[in-house]
């Protein structure tokens, strides 16, 4: 039996019929903030870089368009000669003869010695236990934490010709008949900055392929040792190609800093404008610019650097983005 209503009760309301709840209209205050905000954050490490990096390399390139030397920086005034300087820089025979050489195959050599060397000490840090492999990094890092100034002194000490080790070890086997100045001939000299380089910058590549290394996978390891696979094949065909990205981060950071060498040039004997067979751009530029006066000509060499970088940089992330996808 059903209960009758009652006559003027009321009636439940319909219950709306269930959808989709239509999206929140965000208000245009809200909506403004939440798209510069990150932007807001931003502002203060935007201004430093700005003040630190950007003003400077501005003033640099427009420098390379002047005839700028000691007289216009005690008159503060602008003398634009277009691209004279640049076409000076191209038109000498110094830079395809021994700049650019010195400086690309510098780059190529130091790069590929760190990139080796570096290598082999994160598969021999691989292949230990955690205590002395922490022991082993400690002393590892002791290259890299060295400033390149005290490094290159010690090596200037080591390669000296009348007390140096290697001359004295040199002639005490017979292999040397005198003492021998390894800073006076191109090649001798870049040997001495190459080990340098390697030295300084072995220890950066050996951390982060170690970290690497400690990820792949060990069962695909054992599962190529027991196929016969030998250790240089099982690098090659599974720790490298698990690796690449890495080995990609590697090799164009170190590429960046053997490019724009400095310090270590500089410093040995004859680096510092004396031989001008083992200038590099870096050196080229300073020393045209501050023992020359002639600003605007080393301001050009700068920017030719800075381009060389630049593009270097492109390729790196590039690679990056190559390898995320």
């Amino acid at each position: 039996m059903t209960t009758p209503t009652k006559v003027g009760a009321a009636r439940p309301a319909p219950r709306a019929a269930t959808g989709p709840t239509p999206p929140q209209r965000r208000r245009p205050g809200r909506l403004r903030l939440s798209t510069t905000r990150p932007w807001l954050l931003l502002a203060p490490a935007l201004a430093v870089l700005a003040v630190l990096l950007l003003w400077p390399l501005a003033r640099v390139v427009l420098i390379s368009f002047q005839d700028y030397g000691l007289r216009e920086i005690v008159s503060g005034r602008s003398n634009y000669i277009g691209f004279a300087n640049y076409a000076e820089v191209f038109a000498d025979p110094a830079l395809w003869t021994v700049v650019l050489p010195n400086t690309v195959g510098f780059a190529v050599a130091a790069v590929g010695g760190t990139v080796i060397l570096g290598t082999l000490v994160a598969l021999l840090l691989a292949s230990l236990d955690r205590f002395w492999r922490t022991i082993v990094s400690s002393a590892v890092m002791v290259a890299w934490a060295m400033p390149a100034v005290t490094g290159t002194y010690v090596w200037i000490w080591i390669f000296d010709a009348d007390r140096g080790i290697v001359s004295q070890f040199l002639q005490g086997v017979g292999l040397l008949d005198e003492p021998h100045n390894w800073f006076t001939d191109r090649w001798s000299f870049y040997a001495v900055v190459l080990v340098n380089i390697i030295h300084h910058g072995f220890p950066f590549v050996a951390i982060t392929v170690l970290a690497g290394l400690l990820g792949v996978s060990k069962e695909m390891l054992e599962a190529a040792t027991v196929d016969g696979a030998g250790a240089v094949r099982r690098f090659f065909s599974i720790t490298f190609p698990t690796l690449r990205p890495v080995f990609a981060v590697v090799v164009i950071l170190s590429t960046i800093w053997d490019f724009k060498v400095f310090a270590q040039i500089y410093l040995q004997p004859g680096g510092s404008g004396s031989n001008r067979s083992v200038f590099n751009l870096g050196v080229w530029s300073y020393v045209e610019s501050f023992a020359q006066n002639r600003y605007g000509f080393g301001s050009a060499i700068a920017v030719l650097l800075t381009v060389l970088l630049l593009a270097i940089s492109v390729v790196y992330v590039r690679t990056l983005f190559k390898e995320e996808k």
